[in-house]
């Protein structure tokens, strides 16, 4: 399977970062691509534990489609990593089972986010990676407005 990596640098403590990451009360504010016509009406995360799994509606923003992003914790070390497995989403008919690795390191610059995905078969590479990146920077945007 393709690995595909997306990152960003977010100018916040790395605290700060890790809470957004998977506090349901951020994820709503940045758990999308296009904001325009996409958004997060609602997270179902708990902290990152190994075996917890967490769930991110998706929706358009018209109401013409969405989906549940499903996923289960592998193993996490809080402030500096986080891997998770992938579930079904039926509306693409994809399978259970993409890895998501995610590190955080502090650096001068800022808090490195670094996201390291399977891909998908469905979609091109360029379009995955455009829409994890898109997702990072709302990330970007509601943890340095804070």
């Amino acid at each position: 399977m393709t690995r595909l990596t997306v990152l960003t640098i977010i100018n916040a403590p790395i605290a700060t970062v890790w809470d957004a990451l998977w506090n349901p009360i951020h994820i709503v504010h940045w758990g999308f691509a296009d904001a325009a016509t996409w958004h997060c009406p609602w997270a179902k995360w708990s902290e990152p534990k190994v075996g917890e799994v967490f769930t991110t509606r998706m929706e358009a923003r018209d109401g013409s489609f969405g989906f549940d992003l499903t996923a289960k914790y592998t193993e996490v070390t809080p402030m500096q990593s986080m891997s998770y497995t992938l579930g079904e989403m039926k509306e693409y008919f994809l399978d259970a089972g993409r890895i998501v690795d995610v590190t955080l390191e502090d650096t001068p610059e800022g808090v490195k986010i670094t996201e390291v995905f399977d891909a998908e078969d469905i979609h091109p590479a360029e379009m995955q990676i455009a829409g994890w990146t898109a997702i990072l920077e709302n990330l970007k945007k509601h943890v340095e407005n804070l």
